[in-house]
């Protein structure tokens, strides 16, 4: 299965969400998954189970637990591919940047041209 075919799930993409901020439980994965999108546990089961048979995730048991955590080299894959593409993108956002800095400076500037305020 491609990369973008296995990101392409937003079910898929909410996990790695989930377990981008450290190891989790299948357990607390399936809850908050469930909650969200209102799917059984198999079938987040057999999301976890693509995630994990496409490199994107790994599971280590712990005692009768299975603990999922992500797998960041299939991501620097989807990384690279997308690098081809920062150019449409990074001058608009530099502009942009460059757009905030200069509303900072006039707001700077202009508090420092106003006159103190008195206190009641």
């Amino acid at each position: 299965m491609h990369a973008f075919d296995v990101l392409g799930d937003p079910v898929r993409r909410r996990i790695l969400e989930l377990l981008a901020g450290g190891e989790k439980t299948s357990g607390a994965v399936c809850e908050a998954v469930t909650a969200e999108f209102g799917i059984s546990q198999p079938a987040v089961s057999q999301h976890l189970k693509v995630l994990r048979e496409n490199g994107f995730a790994t599971v280590r048991p712990e005692g009768a637990r299975r603990l999922y955590a992500v797998n960041s080299a299939p991501l620097k894959d989807v990384d690279a591919w997308l690098d081809r593409f920062r150019g449409f993108w990074a001058q608009p956002l530099d502009a942009l940047a460059t757009e905030l800095a200069r509303g900072r400076r006039e707001r700077r500037l202009r508090g420092a041209d106003d006159p103190p305020r008195s206190t009641p």
